[in-house]
């Protein structure tokens, strides 16, 4: 197959459309993956959910291996994931870690990205 360069050429126009939103810089990028790529596990999904699920969305790691049936050096290994992409915060009391979301970081997360994507779409973001 022949592709014919020869409109380009002679129109002076490109094949693509040009670009009319703001797109992410690499910062921003680089934040918005961290926080997906801890999401975008089903452990973490799960200590998420079972954390928001005790009262004032905060447990002890002793109340997370359990249910995700994981030791509890794996499971502290996931919730540091979490923790450090700004979705847990750790409180130390004595010899247990508690976990607790931080409010409207998932929130503010999935606003972040719908707001760039569906931006250029012309859809408004919810």
């Amino acid at each position: 197959m022949t592709v014919d360069l020869g409109l380009v050429a002679t129109t002076g126009r490109a094949c693509c459309t040009p670009v009319t939103g703001e797109p992410l810089s690499a910062e921003a990028a680089d934040d918005l993956a961290r926080s997906l790529k801890a999401l975008a596990d089903p452990t973490r999904l799960r200590l998420l959910s079972i954390i928001a699920a005790h009262e004032g969305a905060e447990a002890c790691v002793c109340d997370l291996t359990e249910p995700v049936g994981l030791s509890q050096p794996t499971v502290s290994h996931h919730l540091k994931v979490l923790a450090d992409a700004g979705l847990v915060t750790r409180d130390k009391r004595g010899v247990w870690a508690y976990y607790a979301l931080v409010p409207g970081a998932v929130t503010g997360l999935t606003a972040h990205l719908a707001a760039h994507l569906e931006a250029s779409l012309g859809t408004p973001a919810r």
